[in-house]
């Protein structure tokens, strides 16, 4: 019994440890948030609706909303119902919603 929940925890740490790095590999930092925070608030867009999408992080947007370049960041952003969102361009997850 002892020697399952052995490998039981250890195949349960490896999971987290899994997800962790997978979590680690969008990261927005500092310097990022405060270039992106400066940028959209002198280059305001129109919201878009979208029903049913949910605005979290790692939601991906559909290839019918546009996406919009901010200088110095790999990160593209829009605004979904009058919220604004850093998007991954690759794969048009949302990295980080700003309220």
């Amino acid at each position: 019994m002892g020697m399952h929940l052995s490998s039981a925890a250890a195949a349960l740490l490896l999971l987290a440890s899994v997800g962790a790095v997978a979590a680690q590999d969008v990261v927005v930092t500092p310097e990022q948030d405060t270039v992106v925070g400066e940028y959209v608030k002198k280059q305001p867009l129109a919201s878009v609706k979208l029903p049913g999408v949910e605005l979290n992080v790692g939601t991906a947007l559909p290839d019918t909303v546009e996406l919009h370049e901010v200088p110095n960041v790999k990160y593209r952003y829009t605004v979904v119902d009058n919220r604004t969102v850093l998007v991954d361009p690759s794969t048009r997850k949302i990295v980080k919603v700003y309220d």
